[in-house]
């Protein structure tokens, strides 16, 4: 799909366009759905806050063209079940030829968040749920605008086609595997899902014992913890109260729950809870790291990668404190340099460094200190 120099049909071209006058400060939104009522609801819940603007909204993907030639909106909304074209294709097309920040918007289901985790992979930077009988409008008006801020901070490039993942190899049995007292705690938000996958697939089979926190709506998380399973040799789960953390398997938090690491005499288990959120986030990678701090200590190591924000930066300080040794993700491979730079800033990073070396600098820092012990 090619944007044109001026937007297609008669309507549009009936009726010249009023030059744009931006507000400094201010993200420009244009939401696409095809229900006129979530229409209504997103644009309502963003129109909430002073420095976010709706400037149009769009029934499908074709009017949703147009709009974006129009407007010149910061970020889109994107709703990925529509008529005449599906969000998907349209996302696709418009990642390879006018990339633009874009937020899923999606219903609370199975299929769904395997979609929504699709529209991750070809560049959408945030997924959120959609409103509906479970979830109030006033429930997202936070949540929607936070996304839609840290969309506009996104670092958005042209998308280019890849091959087909190879099929992992059999893998042994977890049970099977030896007990290990290394941890690996990871945390991300805005852009870590590639993230993380890009980590965990340099990761082998036997990998330490994995926890980790991504920012994600309640079930989406095990969609995602499914999606790193299939392209990792390592096993990738959907961390359930009472797991144990071993070698060979990486645990993803729930969404909608906190993830705790705990000692059980000579093995970690790994605890789901309830609780407030912490930087508006459940769960939140400082609670996971706060934990890792006390129960791990010099036996961990941990990342944190992409995202807005600042959650995970004080987690990952009382880690290094406690002996661990801590990467943050560097500006320049990060969608987002937000929760990475806050760790900077409190220099709770011992290196900082590129997405490609992460996994490669946290397993040599596991041998090089079992050599040591």
């Amino acid at each position: 799909m090619t944007i044109p120099a001026r937007p297609l049909g008669a309507a549009a071209a009936a009726k010249p366009f009023a030059p744009l006058v931006r507000k400094p400060g201010v993200v420009r939104v244009l939401v696409v759905d095809d229900s006129a009522l979530v229409r209504r609801i997103l644009s309502d819940a963003l129109s909430q806050h002073e420095d976010i603007e709706v400037v149009g909204t769009a029934t499908d993907p074709y009017v949703a063209r147009e709009r974006i030639v129009q407007l010149r909106p910061d970020v889109i909304t994107l709703d990925i079940e529509m008529p005449r074209m599906d969000g998907l294709s349209f996302l696709s097309k418009l990642m390879k030829h006018f990339p633009i920040p874009v937020v899923v918007v999606s219903s609370l289901t199975p299929q769904n968040s395997e979609t929504a985790l699709r529209a991750l992979a070809l560049g959408a930077v945030e997924v959120i749920a959609k409103p509906g009988s479970s979830l109030a409008a006033a429930d997202i008006v936070d949540e929607l605008a936070r996304a839609v801020r840290s969309a506009a901070h996104a670092r958005v490039v042209k998308r280019v086609d890849t091959p087909d993942v190879a099929p992992i190899a059999p893998r042994p049995a977890i049970a099977t595997i030896d007990s290990t007292h290394k941890i690996i705690a990871l945390g991300a938000s805005t852009g870590g899902t590639q993230a993380l996958e890009q980590v965990l697939r340099r990761f082998p089979v036997d990998a330490p014992g994995t926890v980790i926190v991504q920012h994600m709506p309640e079930h989406f998380t095990l969609s995602f913890a499914k999606r790193l399973d299939s392209v990792c040799a390592m096993r990738v789960q959907e961390a359930v109260d009472g797991d144990y953390v071993v070698p060979g398997l990486a645990l993803v938090a729930p969404g909608g729950k906190h993830l705790v690491l705990q000692a059980n005499g000579a093995r970690w288990v790994a605890r789901v809870k309830d609780g407030p959120k912490v930087h508006h986030q459940r769960p939140a990678v400082d609670v996971l790291f706060q934990s890792v701090a006390r129960c791990a200590g010099r036996n961990a190591v941990g990342a944190l990668l992409t995202g807005m924000g600042a959650d995970g930066a004080k987690g990952m300080l009382a880690m290094r404190e406690a002996g661990a040794y801590t990467i943050a993700q560097d500006e320049a491979t990060c969608v987002v340099y937000g929760m990475p730079r806050e760790a900077v800033k409190l220099e709770a990073a011992v290196d900082v460094l590129p997405l490609d070396r992460i996994a490669d600098a946290l397993l040599g820092s596991l041998r090089r200190s079992a050599v040591h012990a």
